[in-house]
């Protein structure tokens, strides 16, 4: 019961945070210019340096790390695995196939980082940083790839936008720092703290501003069904890979957090871009968002039993 109580004591503020935003956006405050100005300067800027600074700390000799990144990649690989035969079966357009996959395999940066750091504080940050690492741009690629099945996309319309990054990039740099041991001197390490400080509470108000709860009619069952798979089962799978591969406790949770988080609101604009389903992927981020305050303490009061 301690255990559940501290838990919902952790992840409360995040997900207040985030409604907070969709009524500051509803109120127009403090007016529509400032939510794409915020986003950006937390996608360029703050949040980069909060993945910067846990990487040129974090521990790379940690033993473990072989196996995480073998259960991130075995995971993923899985996942796309049972996407490509639904795709077969359904015979879904690219168009909602990107959907449909960048819903069931992105993920809420924002929201994952800042309750690994409620949880496990700054070991958590470095080890879900390292993470990242692998995440983002394997991710960047099928989602990418999912959008642009039927007609094509060459190699460098799949790798340039990753090498453009800044959360790879951020994650790149900081682990050649962390391995040239060259550090953080000169007070370098509390101007990142400074700047990542403000990252993770503006980036959930984001998320909250980008909500479009009139987005969720006419797609019901499909919306339905993808929420469940990506905000249950694949959070089960990613256990079930975490137990085969005898990962540390942290490691497990963090892993398993970050496989049952909503998709990423910046789903929509890559959606937007690449000529995908843009309605459905608005009611997909909103609802799996809205349903994660309860799928995601549940998850992982179930992984503590």
């Amino acid at each position: 019961m301690y255990r559940v109580t501290s838990l919902l004591l952790a992840l409360w503020p995040l997900f207040a945070l985030i409604i907070a935003g969709y009524i500051l956006r509803l109120r127009e405050f403090p007016n529509e210019a400032f939510w794409p100005g915020a986003e950006r300067i937390n996608y360029f800027v703050l949040f980069p340096a909060l993945l910067f600074s846990s990487l040129a700390t974090a521990p790379l000799d940690n033993p473990a790390l072989p196996r995480l990144a073998a259960a991130v990649l075995l995971a993923l690989g899985l996942a796309w695995v049972v996407l490509l035969i639904m795709k077969r079966l359904r015979g879904w357009s690219a168009a909602r196939f990107g959907a449909f996959a960048q819903g069931t395999l992105r993920f809420n940066t924002y929201l994952g980082l800042a309750a690994v750091g409620s949880l496990f504080g700054q070991d958590g940050l470095a080890m879900a940083a390292l993470m990242l690492a692998l995440m983002v741009p394997t991710v960047n690629v099928m989602s990418v790839w999912a959008l642009t099945a039927e007609r094509g996309v060459s190699a460098r319309g799949l790798l340039l936008p990753i090498a453009k990054n800044p959360l790879i990039v951020a994650c790149v740099t900081g682990a050649l720092i962390n391995l040239s041991g060259l550090g953080l001197p000169g007070g370098t390490d509390r101007l990142l703290g400074l700047l990542a400080a403000a990252s993770l509470p503006l980036g959930l108000l984001c998320v909250g501003a980008a909500l479009k709860p009139k987005e969720l009619g006419g797609e019901i069952p499909a919306l339905g069904w993808n929420s469940a798979l990506r905000l249950l089962a694949v959070p089960l799978l990613a256990f079930a890979v975490a137990h085969l591969l005898q990962l540390p406790a942290m490691e497990t949770t963090i892993i398993v957090l970050f496989f049952a988080l909503p998709t990423a609101p910046t789903a929509y604009v890559l959606t937007r871009q690449l000529g995908g389903d843009s309605h459905l992927m608005a009611g997909i981020i909103t609802l799996q968002t809205l349903l994660a305050a309860a799928s995601l303490p549940l998850v992982l009061t179930l992984l503590e039993r």
